[in-house]
This record gives structure tokens, sequence and C-alpha cells, in this order.
């Protein structure tokens, strides 16, 4: 009877934690209209121009323009025609728009949207303002108009740009010049294979008097996750100060970020993918975020300024260049790109548990090549790590379930009596050496393991569309056919036949129904999930089987 509370117990556990996560997103959402019209009450809104709220204002070292200097200098900019130029590389394929030099659409050749259409990458900036996201580079001075924001209009060479075959790098240069013969030079460097891109920003100054601004970058998105019901995954911001610090959307409105640190990143975080603006770590910067409010969906922005401005004489040529990530969260290059990237791949409170398991299937998927191999194998390791401690629990399963006749006898003897029962229990249990946490103990000593190897499964992009066997060709998604969540139900109600019965007739409905609603609530997990759970339960059955045989129990149906 202990055991199988023990298991409504877990069950309760993982139903609980898929709730809790759904009041997260639910807590969010309702935060967003909040923010909207607070945003909207400070007049920060896109389409008022004269404020431009998504220009951050000059820091101590440069004074703060006045509203109307600022609406002068970005109306002309405005004025200006801009352009879309096309790049593109063998894993990156870009928009960039000369108003501002912004990256405004990235697609990802080498990550397709689903299986089903290999053809059509997956599309992380762009500008349509349902899935509004991009990303923003550009300087703030004390004196208008002699730096370009991100409205100010740059100039390309040509609108089209492809890495060449055999070739490593491809640049791109844009050119802003000023009214008084200042001229900036902003180039994004791209590299074969690679999702950093480097951003080279080079002042000229052929005026009379000195330059001096500050380089800010800043990522700009709506919330796209309403909606979404089942395993929701953290969208939002992110940066890092030696420390890893995530930012919700619903923050924002209470507590805009305001920090300065020393090189660090701010980021922009969804599913498997992230983009970031990565600082220098010999500057210092001051990390910022924002909303800007409108008509419509309320758009989330973090950023980062330099806190120096970087100064040009008269006649004098100045430098400065910062880095911008746009990809897949893969961990082992993301801690190449910066310190603390790795991070955004975020398994939360189960961390702890989450990295080394995604180490183990990483090292041992080295060896065969295939995830679903690996997580099998990995689930054979993790059952035989905690082998004695569910042989302690199978053992107290089938010792109880060698005193069912018993306990029966106990329970219409004294059933109407439920302090004689417990003490008639008591000493049954003593008599015959069962321990009624035997069984539970084990098993509740397994379930952080289990979670963290849940995250991991679900936060890993390595396993996005890769397929395991026959039908199943992506183990990210959900199985198809529902083969695996059946074969795991099946799994459940073999499982359930050799534990001992419960005595209570509602106890024995709920297990019964057990099975069904976990095969319903798996139908629609990720299929590398469903794999790791059937696996273990396989596991289990074999083990129990193994040790009733040990205790000279007929392992049979109860």
């Amino acid at each position: 009877m202990d055991n199988q509370r023990t298991i409504l117990l877990v069950a309760l556990v993982l139903i609980g934690f898929l709730i809790w996560q759904q009041w997260r997103i639910d807590q969010a959402q309702q935060a967003a209209p909040q923010a909207n019209a607070a945003t909207a009450q400070t007049g920060q809104g896109t389409g008022t121009p004269a404020t431009r709220a998504d220009v951050p204002e000059a820091g101590p070292a440069a004074a703060v323009l006045p509203a109307a200097e600022t609406a002068t200098g970005t109306a002309k900019a405005a004025a200006a025609a801009s352009r879309i130029v096309h790049v593109r590389t063998d894993v990156l394929d870009l928009r960039i728009d000369t108003r501002g030099g912004t990256l405004v659409r990235a697609e990802l050749p080498t990550y397709p949207v689903s299986v089903d259409r290999p053809d059509e990458p997956y599309v992380l900036f762009n500008t349509d303002p349902a899935t509004y996201y991009v990303a923003q580079n550009g300087f703030v001075s004390a004196e208008a108009g002699r730096a370009p924001t991100h409205h100010a209009v740059f100039r390309a060479e040509q609108t089209e740009y492809r890495l060449p075959e055999g070739a490593d790098t491809l640049e791109v240069p844009l050119t802003w010049t000023g009214p008084d013969g200042v001229t900036v030079t902003r180039t994004y460097v791209l590299h074969r294979g690679q999702f950093v891109i480097d951003v080279r920003n080079e002042v000229h100054n052929g005026g009379q008097q000195p330059w001096a601004a500050q380089l800010y970058r800043q990522l700009v998105r709506v919330n796209t996750q309403h909606g979404r019901k089942l395993l929701p995954t953290y969208l939002g911001a992110a940066w890092y100060d030696g420390k890893y610090h995530k930012l919700k959307f619903k923050d924002m409105a209470e507590e805009p970020l305001k920090a300065v640190i020393q090189g660090g990143w701010v980021a922009m975080l969804e599913h498997y993918f992230v983009s970031a603006w990565i600082g220098d770590p010999e500057r210092s910067e001051q990390v910022y975020s924002k909303i800007i409010g409108g008509s419509g969906e309320p758009r989330y922005l973090v950023g980062m300024r330099e806190v120096r401005p970087l100064q040009v004489a008269p006649g004098a040529d100045g430098r400065i260049d910062t880095r911008l990530y746009v990809g897949p969260k893969l961990q082992k290059h993301l801690a190449e790109v910066a310190p603390g990237l790795d991070l955004t791949t975020d398994y939360g409170m189960f961390t702890v548990f989450a990295k080394p398991l995604f180490w183990l299937l990483s090292f041992v998927h080295g060896f065969i090549g295939n995830w679903g191999w690996a997580i099998v194998i990995v689930t054979i390791l993790l059952k035989l790590a905690f082998y004695r401690l569910s042989a302690a629990s199978y053992r107290s399963m089938a010792r109880m379930r060698a005193v069912q006749p018993k306990l029966q006898a106990l329970k219409e003897r004294y059933g109407d009596d439920k302090q004689r029962m417990n003490q008639e229990l008591m000493a049954l249990y003593k008599k015959e050496k069962i321990n009624p946490l035997g069984g539970c103990l084990p098993m509740l000593v397994q379930i952080p393991v289990f979670i963290g190897f849940y995250w991991m499964l679900l936060e890993t992009v390595e396993l996005r569309q890769a397929p395991f066997i026959l039908w199943i060709r992506d183990l990210s998604a959900m199985d198809p056919y529902f083969v695996l969540p059946i074969l795991m139900g099946i799994s459940m109600l073999v499982q359930q036949k050799l534990n001992p019965a419960p005595m209570d007739p509602i106890q024995q409905k709920v297990m019964m129904a057990m099975p069904i609603v976990f095969t319903v609530f798996f139908a629609f997990f990720p299929s590398g999930l469903v794999l790791y759970w059937l696996t273990n339960n396989l596991l289990s059955i074999a083990q129990q089987w193994w040790i009733m045989k040990q205790l000279g129990e007929q392992p049979k149906p109860a």
C-alpha cells in the first residue's frame, strides 16, 4: 500500500511540475498588458519619433540631448531612403537595413523549421509585428546629428553579399557621413561555419571639432509565447556580469535593468536559439532594459552602452569593435564564444544534475553517433547507478506483496477500527521485517535526477530534429504515430501488476487510471523524453522481476 502511495506521490510531483511551469507563463502573460499600459502613460510609444524611446541616453561622459535636438537629428536621417542588404554564408542568411545598420532578418539554413520542411530555414530575426525581433546598434552623442543612432541611414556599396567558395570570411561595409565631415564605417564580418558576427566601427573625423560618442547595442522583440500551454520553456532576456542573470519580460516593467558591468553580454533567449551582444572584457558597459509600448504588442528591449565614449580628434581616426551571436544554443561552441554564454541553455534549478547528464549523453553520442541510442545507453547507466536504491525498493515491494493475504485479513478484522488497524499493521511489519518507507525513499531520491534529465532533453538543441529509428525522425518532437507513448503506457501497466495491489478500492481505481493518464500526457511530449521513460520502465520491470525471482516469489500478476 505504501508503495502505491509512493507512485501516486511521484505522479503528483510530475503533474504539479507541469502545472507550475504553465503558471509561470500565465504570470508573464498577465504582466504584458500592464507593461503596455505603463509605457503608454509615459509616452514611450513606437509611433512617436520625437521621443525616440528606443535610443539610450548618453552617459555622464556625454551630456544628455534635449528631446527637441534629438528629434531634429533623427528626422533628418529618417528623410533619407534606406535599402535592404542581403548577406549569405553557409550558416547564416541575413538582411541588414541600411537605416541604422539593423539586422532585421536572420535565417538559419542549417536549422530547418521541421524535418518535414527541410528547405525552409528557421527564422530568428524578422520585422513582422506579431513576431518582431531585431538587433540594433549605433552611437549616442551629446551633439545632435554628429553620431549615427540606429535611425540614421548608412550607404551600402552593393545589396547582395555571399561568402565565396574557398573563402573563410565575408565583410559587409556600411558608411554614414555626418554633416561636418565625420564618417563612420560599420563593417559586419562573417565567418564560415560560425554564428558569431564581428562588428567593426571605424570613425574618421574630417571636421574641425573633436568627436565623442558612446557605442550602444540592443536586442528588441515581442513576447511570442502567448498561448503556449504544453512544455513551456524560457523566453526572455538574460545578462552576464560574471554571474548569469535572467530578466523576465514581466520584470522589465516592475524593475528595469540598470547596472554597470565589465565586459559581459546581454541576450534574448528562446527555446533552442539565442542572440547576444558580447562586450569587451577591457571595457565597462552600462546594461539596461526598456519596454517600448504602442498600439500593439509591447516590445521588450535589452541593451548595453559603453561607459566611456570613443573620442576622435579632428583629422584623426578611431575604432571600436563588438560582436553579435545569432544562432543555436550549442553549449560547447557558446562556451568558446564568451564566458557564461553556454548558460543560456538553461536547466534551471536542476542544472547540477542536467549538466553532467548532458556531458555524459554527448560523450556516449560521440561513440555511437545516434542521440536516440545515446539516450537508451545513458538511461541504462543511470539505472545501474541507482541499482542498489531501486533494489531496496523492489525488495520492499516483494515482501509487501508476500504479506498481502495477511494485510487483507487485518483489514477485514479491524477495518472499522483505524487505530487498532494501524497498530496491527506496525506489528506485522516488524514481524515480517518490512520497512514501510523502504519502497518510498529510493524512488523519491531519484526524482531530482529524473527532472534534471527531463530539462536536459527538453533544452538540448543537439536533439532538435535528431533521428532515432524508423518513424522517429525528430527526438525533440512528439511521436507522430504515438507508438512510444502507447508502449510506455503498457509498461506502466505491467509495473502495476508486479506491485502489491492497494487494499483501498479508490486507490485501486486511481492506479488503474494512471497508465491511461500518463499515456495521454506523454503522447504530446518530445519523443526523446518518452524514449527515456519507456527505457527506464522496461529496465525497472526487468530488475523487479529478477529480485522477485531471487526472493523465491513467482512474478505473476496480482
